[in-house]
């Protein structure tokens, strides 16, 4: 956009080198129209790339994910400018050696009468004109504060992982029963191609899960972002009403990053420190019981369930040394009838096979048969195990989970139509005032909901910074603290726009949200220092007087660079913004639709009410007598 403006300025040159009795050069041409908008250029550029700079400095899966933009954004600016600094002059004296005067394009030609009577009138009614700006701005930046917060939009994979869990204990033999019956109604689902399942976990795998708990991969058919947002909410409903089993339902990259952050494929994780199990597992009731009475929750489960059924064998020392019975024989009668133990090899040709023994499945699927596993005792006799031990259910700990060297209990929790930050401000305040502290423990809470606004503060504090820089430039550039105000007081009427954009996309604000809401900052300023570069040229280099005439004339002159400009974001955004949804839109989908909308408040404001507020409230007289020059 940079060269561009350049050549803007040279043709405008051009025309005013035509009409004297002694043309200059060309290269006086192109010097002289370098010159005028080089200060204005080089400070906006480093504007606009400062404020993409707190981009760089978030940390955690933000960073990762907006740190490239902030870079791309960033080197693409300062290679404009460089490029419109050297490269473009250059060509421009090469290629358009014959300067002569250049017509306005038939649209300017229409468009600049037009807005010129524009000015003059709206200048009569500049009060009005204020007060509804104001007026927008306040019910823009209320409806900001109330739109919701999402760490990452929802993202459109093609596919889905469904999670399910069953009472502990449960066994594989129920939960691929289950699975099959939930593939059944997985697959009537209108849009979804195909399903599988696996439960339980390998015999050498690292994970740490029972033959409770089952996973689903749901892969799509070809479908657009809204198709596949309803089949999830048909999956969810689904999963809500079938019995027996607690699930969650999210798309590969959004569980990735849930686990990332948390450990768990939830957003929302309450971890419980401490040393006493029992006092662990009461306090984790007490807070899931707290989530799910809070509007808005989803999926609340308690990660490590107290109890699993468990059959236990104890062996009875005094009945052991009667029968002359050892434990090593007990325990590997109990591990060949149940796990199978190798007992030799059978060689058949060039091949051989190993020969296990174990007992048959349906002796092996009946508890009360263990009672009745024949033992060998010393007199080479045959006696039944319950008459050496005893065998009785009971109750124990699945898992004991760690972290840090402590024991740890966690509660997850799934967040649907309702505000993150609003939900964790109510879990917090709740869980503070309900749960009394016990002793020894602890309570944290992490997830998505907590990097959202660890990332938000983050930004917010660099942004407090980059903008410290930017008014610095501004004032470098404009030479004036009034006209540095009167730039920052016209930001809040450029994002009515952006803010319009969002509540009619129906999009949370997530932090490629937050990116567009900065872009539109870096417009603002930019298109700002132009057009106050360009009166300051006029009052100085053309002598003229600081009056409405001028105004509209500045004005005039500069409304081809400002639209040229604002079109060219525009289109560039456009097939971002057009049907966002859609995957692989999801993240930059918003952020472009937000500039598409704040570009036109922002242009028309640029256009209409920063040349009234600079010929009302501008200081130009007091830089002419001072003979400033940008």
């Amino acid at each position: 956009m940079m060269p561009l403006l350049i050549l803007k300025t040279f043709f405008a040159v051009c025309a005013k080198n035509a009409l004297k009795s002694e043309p200059l050069p060309s290269e006086h041409v192109v010097y002289s129209a370098s010159l005028e908008v080089r200060s204005s250029v080089v400070y906006a550029s480093f504007i606009v790339a400062l404020v993409f700079t707190p981009l760089l400095t978030l940390s955690g899966v933000a960073g990762r994910l907006f740190a490239p933009l902030g870079y791309s954004y960033i080197l693409a600016i300062l290679i404009s400018l460089l490029t419109a600094l050297s490269l473009t002059p250059a060509l421009a004296k090469a290629l358009l050696a014959q300067c002569k005067a250049v017509n306005e394009p038939p649209l300017t030609q229409w468009l600049l009468p037009i807005y010129s009577r524009f000015l003059v009138t709206t200048n009569r009614y500049f009060v009005w004109l204020i007060s509804a700006c104001v007026m927008a701005s306040a019910l823009a930046l209320i409806k900001l504060s109330e739109l919701p917060s999402q760490f990452l939009p929802e993202l459109r994979e093609g596919h889905y992982i469904v999670h399910t869990t069953s009472a502990p204990g449960t066994s594989l033999t129920e939960s691929i029963r289950i699975g099959q019956q939930l593939t059944q109604h997985f697959l009537a689902i209108p849009g979804v191609e195909s399903v599988s399942q696996w439960a339980g976990r390998a015999g050498r795998g690292a994970d740490t899960y029972g033959s409770h708990y089952s996973e689903f991969e749901v892969r799509l058919k070809q479908l657009t972002g809204h198709e596949q947002h309803a089949v999830l909410e048909q999956i969810r409903a689904l999963l809500n009403d079938f019995p027996g089993i607690s699930s969650e339902a999210n798309t590969f990259l959004t569980e990735r990053i849930d686990e990332t952050i948390s450990g768990y494929t939830a957003p929302v994780a309450i971890n419980i420190f401490g040393n006493d199990l029992a006092q662990l597992d009461q306090q984790a009731e007490s807070v899931a019981n707290i989530v799910r009475s809070i509007k808005g929750s989803s999926n609340v489960q308690v990660r490590s369930t107290p109890t699993a059924p468990l059959l236990a064998v104890n062996l009875k020392s005094d009945a052991m040394n009667f029968w002359q019975v050892s434990s090593t024989e007990v325990f590997s009668v109990l591990q060949a009838a149940f796990e199978a133990r190798n007992i030799g090899l059978i060689q058949t040709g060039t091949e051989s096979y190993g020969v296990s023994v174990t007992l048959a499945p349906e002796f092996s699927q009946e508890p009360t048969f263990l009672k009745k596993l024949p033992i060998r005792s010393e007199p080479n006799k045959l006696i039944e195990l319950a008459q050496i031990a005893d065998i009785q259910n009971t109750n124990t700990r699945y898992a004991i989970l760690h972290e840090g060297g402590q024991r740890r209990q966690t509660v997850t929790s799934h967040v649907l139509n309702r505000d993150l930050d609003d939900f964790m401000q109510e879990l917090r305040q709740r869980i503070l005032t309900e749960i009394a502290p016990a002793q020894n423990t602890v309570i944290k809470f992490t997830g998505a909901a907590i990097e959202q606004a660890e990332a938000r503060q983050q930004l917010i504090i660099q942004a407090l910074l980059a903008g410290a820089g930017v008014l610095m430039l501004s004032y470098l550039a404009m030479q004036s603290l009034r006209h540095v105000m009167i730039t920052l007081a016209n930001l809040p009427f450029a994002l009515i726009g952006g803010i319009l954009a969002v509540l009619l996309t129906d999009t949370a604000l997530s932090v490629g949200a937050v990116v567009g809401f900065i872009t539109l900052f870096g417009i603002t300023a930019r298109n700002s220092i132009m057009l106050i570069a360009h009166y300051r040229y006029l009052l100085i280099e053309e002598k003229r007087l600081w009056n409405l005439e001028t105004m509209v004339l500045g004005a005039g002159q500069r409304l081809p660079s400002i639209v040229m400009t604002a079109l060219v974001t525009a289109l560039a955004m456009l097939p971002i913004a057009l049907n966002s949804d859609n995957p692989g839109r999801e993240i930059m989908g918003p952020m472009a639709s937000i500039i598409i909308g704040g570009l036109l408040s922002s242009t028309l404001l640029n256009l209409l009410l920063l040349p009234m507020l600079l010929l009302r409230f501008g200081d130009f007289h007091k830089l002419a007598k001072r003979n400033v020059v940008l």
